[in-house]
């Protein structure tokens, strides 16, 4: 086996593999011989059968697999020998197209070698952690949303209408073409007005109704509801307004708690404190991590892969035009060329993207299965009751697989590098904080 350069430009490399007649004929020989004790034939014993034979008969096939073995066999070793890294898979092509069995297989191969990454001293890169603690009249805010959402349902004034957000009590019948049917019927029923849990129009009705009211309320099916025998049929619902109710919300106190789980109110209180603490220290550590990219990627410069830019540059322009034209779906629109804008972050996020995995391939910062199982199972609630097959489709897909390790791996990388790095704390307002996370958003990284 030969392997002679072809270019060296940059981190463009190529190379001519070739690989002799009889170093193939080697192969099929090993590979046959490897099948020849399954093999059985008329007039032979299983495993008995000539290797003249086999290989008149079967070496044509067996050919073909061990030139393809052979080939990436020879880019294998090819790359252990010089110690590269494609930067994406590197591109292989026949070059003696008129090969015939008994000929030498001649092989161009190219790729783009990642490049030599610089050490970077994390030590001198300097950082605020913003810290903002949970104040009392947060805490305020959220039990009195906790409250809201908690909320009990107390009789109008006799003789008050109904408004949106009221719960009516009702007795109702469901008729089609003047007869009842299944499902259609209720007593009792506490219904919230403007919840969207009957049919679309049915709550709009009801609203303006008094208790002791009876109210008939036409509507119609939806062309693709679930009960095909309803599907697109018009109904006359018969209703019996038994009583009005406005939402009050619940009183804060610890029969409150006791409702979300607290010992008392005070145990609550402590509860939402940490909950918001958390909250605050997830977007302060979103902040920090923009400012740390920032300071990494005025630190380092090296060459980057132009296969890697051109890549990074159309997906950035294809995923803002979508942003931009939320109503196509599909792909299927003119072929979006990306801007200067769009190449000059791209060259930022490949970059950072190198920087980041020789970091972690350095340091031997790796994701675990248990990690990996929990991103799954986070990924999984997604799609109720489909979670089995969500978890099968994670486990045959390997492009699925990457997506869900890639965010993992850069955020352990990440935190060793806060480790590493000097990292000062910063007490802040609420409201700096917000300021500083619009701001990220506000902007592309």
């Amino acid at each position: 086996m030969q392997v002679t350069e072809t270019l060296n430009e940059g981190l463009k490399r190529g190379y001519a593999i070739t690989v002799t007649a009889a170093e193939l004929d080697t192969k099929v020989n090993e590979k046959l011989s490897e099948a020849q004790p399954t093999f059985e034939m008329k007039g032979f014993r299983k495993g008995k059968v000539p290797m003249a034979l086999l290989k008149k008969q079967f070496g044509d096939r067996v050919l073909g697999e061990a030139m393809q073995e052979s080939i990436d066999s020879a880019v294998s070793d090819h790359l252990k020998e010089t110690g590269h890294r494609p930067a994406v898979q590197p591109e292989m092509k026949m070059t003696n197209e008129d090969w015939k069995p008994g000929d030498d297989v001649e092989v161009a191969v190219t790729y783009e070698n990642l490049p030599e990454i610089p050490d970077v001293d994390l030590k001198k890169v300097k950082l605020e952690k913003l810290v903002v603690k949970a104040a009392d009249k947060d805490v305020d805010e959220a039990l009195a949303n906790l409250a809201e959402t908690a909320q009990n349902f107390e009789d109008r004034k006799k003789g008050s209408k109904s408004k949106d957000g009221d719960q009516v009590v009702i007795d109702f019948l469901g008729k089609v073409d003047g007869e009842p049917f299944d499902g259609g019927a209720a007593e009792d029923y506490p219904l919230v007005l403007g919840s969207k849990s009957f049919i679309p129009g049915f709550e709009d009705q009801l609203i303006g109704v008094k208790a002791d009211q009876d109210v008939e309320v036409k509507v119609d099916f939806p062309a693709d509801y679930q009960a095909e025998n309803l599907a697109g049929k018009a109904a006359v619902f018969e209703c019996k307004i038994k009583a009005v109710k406005e939402p009050k919300a619940a009183e804060v106190n610890d029969e409150l708690a006791k409702q979300y789980g607290a010992d008392d109110l005070a145990a609550l209180k402590g509860q939402i404190s940490e909950r918001l603490e958390t909250e605050y220290s997830g977007a302060s550590r979103a902040v920090m991590k923009r400012k740390l990219l920032d300071e990494l990627d005025k630190l380092v410069s090296f060459e980057l892969p132009p296969s890697l830019v051109d890549i990074e540059a159309k997906q950035i322009a294809h995923q803002l035009w979508h942003e931009e034209n939320p109503d196509v779906e599909g792909h299927d629109h003119p072929e979006i060329e990306p801007t200067d804008e769009h190449n000059k972050l791209a060259e930022r996020r490949v970059r950072l993207g190198l920087l980041l995995a020789e970091m972690g391939r350095k340091n031997e910062i790796e994701v675990t299965d248990a990690e990996m199982t929990q991103a799954v199972m986070t990924q999984a609630r997604q799609y109720p009751g489909q979670e089995r097959e969500f978890f099968e489709f994670v486990q045959k897909n390997a492009q699925m697989q990457q997506q869900l390790r890639a965010p993992l791996f850069e955020d352990k990388v990440i935190d060793y590098i806060f480790e590493l790095a000097d990292v000062k704390d910063k007490k802040v307002k609420k409201a700096d904080l917000e300021k500083a996370v619009e701001a990220l958003e506000d902007e592309i990284s």
